[in-house]
């Protein structure tokens, strides 16, 4: 597997890229939009996980040209500064996850892997230099989920209001309401 880590913090860069190696996961690093682009196109990464705060730049302005460089890119956007209606912009971009900066090498090893742990299930075995906290994972859909529900209430319940007011079409926002997120929501049945 291999990586595109976007950030204009290059220490952070360096630590989380060498976390990563060690666990097997190689990854190329990038300060810049620019940069980040011609490293992309270059190497044609699996995953690329973008700092939301590029300098002056917007690692949203990243998504799409990422996803044009590969469909099936993963693309994680990173934050220090989390807020809901920035989680729905990146989901309507195209990003894959939403997470909390700073991002542990084992969370975004669990993440890339999709094997969640079980709680009370033991971590992947860290290095004794690693020293990456491993933050709370908010889903991108359980994000957008609170967003839509936050608009309904000051909407006092009404669809219409509330699809005007998140900027989307009434029938998209009726689809997205039968969508519960989250682990009460269970697969349908044959039978």
């Amino acid at each position: 597997m291999k990586g595109l880590l976007v950030d204009d913090d290059t220490l952070y860069l360096e630590a989380l890229r060498r976390a990563l190696t060690r666990r097997g996961i190689e990854c190329e690093i990038a300060a810049d939009p620019v940069t980040a682009l011609e490293v992309a196109r270059r190497i044609a990464p699996d995953f690329a996980l973008v700092d939301l705060k590029l300098g002056e730049a917007s690692g949203l302005s990243l998504i799409e040209p990422l996803r044009a460089i590969r469909a099936d890119m993963r693309i994680l956007l990173v934050t220090g500064y989390a807020s809901i209606a920035t989680a729905v912009e990146a989901i309507k971009r195209g990003a894959d996850d939403y997470l909390p900066k700073p991002v542990s090498a084992d969370t975004l090893q669990r993440i890339l892997l999709d094997t969640e742990t079980a709680p009370g299930a033991p971590l992947p075995e860290r290095d004794e230099d690693d020293t990456l906290e491993s933050p709370t994972m908010i889903p991108l859909h359980r994000l957008e989920w609170e967003h839509i529900q936050q608009a309904l209430t000051e909407t006092g319940g009404n669809i219409s209001a509330t699809a005007r007011l998140l900027g989307m079409h009434r029938r998209s926002l009726q689809r997205k309401l039968a969508k519960r997120p989250g682990p009460e929501r269970r697969p349908p049945t044959d039978g």
